[in-house]
């Protein structure tokens, strides 16, 4: 629990983030709502007032501000738990699956605050920013997975691993398994077939000489080299 010297020493941007988790936590029971920064204020002696501001509380948005809040954290913490340094010693599928199972373990016990979250983020009005925030995620991922493209495999990898991890977290907020084994298993899954995917764009990409070429073989193989 953040201790409430600390927190009357930020500016509202990061007490947002700070408090985040404990607005979670209230929005399981309260939604994503005033009522929950209310609770989570209150949590650790915090003027409520001066977390309704800074979730611009009573202004439209403010559901979202809350969840892009926890959003932010589970990045910041994924950050500072797996840092590049230490992901680049394993492959590059590894570096993933630990990066998206540092964000699901995050998550456990929270499901309905998820669940909630998701209805919301849903929402045509909330489309846009919903989608920047998973992309935003994903490009935080791709970057301590040590990722350095700039051409269109910069985009193309990381709207598809912002659609892997929004479908894994609709799985896991459903998930009733044991330890979320089902959630692990689809995320194998899921990132498997990625990784099948990235490995043939990759040959698709290639220079034109080092392609594969089904007319070249053929050629090959009736006129073998001598």
């Amino acid at each position: 629990m953040p201790d409430l010297a600390t927190l009357e020493t930020l500016d509202l941007d990061e007490l947002r983030v700070e408090l985040a988790p404990l607005v979670a936590e209230a929005a399981m029971f309260d939604g994503w709502t005033g009522a929950a920064v209310d609770s989570a204020a209150q949590a650790v002696g915090l003027d409520p007032a001066v977390a309704r501001l800074a979730y611009g509380v009573g202004e439209s948005g403010a559901a979202m501000t809350m969840i892009a809040a926890w959003i932010a954290r589970i990045d910041a913490d994924m950050a500072r738990a797996l840092p590049a340094s230490e992901l680049a010693t394993v492959k590059v599928r590894e570096r993933i699956r630990r990066l998206v199972q540092f964000r699901l373990d995050a998550l456990v016990g929270m499901e309905e605050a998820l669940r909630r979250a998701l209805i919301e983020m849903a929402r045509p009005r909330n489309t846009a920013q919903s989608l920047k925030l998973g992309w935003n995620s994903a490009d935080a991922m791709w970057r301590l997975a040590g990722d350095t493209a700039t051409d269109l495999n910069h985009y193309s990898k990381r709207a598809t691993l912002a659609a892997l991890y929004a479908a894994t977290l609709a799985v896991f907020a459903e998930d009733r398994s044991e330890d979320h084994a089902e959630t692990r298993a689809f995320l194998d899954r899921r990132i498997e077939g990625v990784m099948r995917f990235e490995k043939i764009k990759a040959g698709l990409f290639k220079p034109k000489g080092e392609r594969f070429s089904p007319v070249r073989l053929l050629g090959r193989l009736r006129y073998p080299a001598r």
